[in-house]
Order: structure tokens, then sequence, then C-alpha cells
């Protein structure tokens, strides 16, 4: 997948990219976070930038909440 690193990446962005991995390799939430973040911010939160970096968290949180 592309991104492009000049750009904020929404949460629903996010949300559905850990739904992704969820779903494709049969994992849990907190597993699909761990992916996520070493694909695509390469273990560096200001990697994306400090705005995606949030709207990851909040998918993080949104999706945590939602399987409660």
């Amino acid at each position: 997948m592309v991104i492009n690193k000049g750009g904020n990446l929404s949460k629903e962005y996010f949300i559905a990219y850990l739904k992704l991995i969820m779903n494709s390799r049969q994992c849990t939430l907190e597993k699909a976070k761990e992916i996520t973040f070493e694909r695509l911010f390469q273990k560096d939160k200001e990697t994306l930038g400090s705005i995606s970096f949030e709207r990851f968290t909040n998918a993080y949180e949104d999706l945590k909440e939602e399987g409660k």
C-alpha cells in the first residue's frame, strides 16, 4: 500500500487498516496495533507526523471500545 507521506491520514483509514490486519492475519487488535506501528510508522511515532499518529491512536481506542 502506497502512502503519501505529505498528507495526514484519517482515523477511518487507520480503522480500516487495523481491521484488515486483524482479518488477514487472524490476530488480536493489540497485535494489529503493533504490526501497524511497525509497518507504517517504522516504530517511530513521528514518521507520518503527529496528526496521523494521534488519529492512529484514536482509531485504536475506538476499536478497543467497540470490542468491549
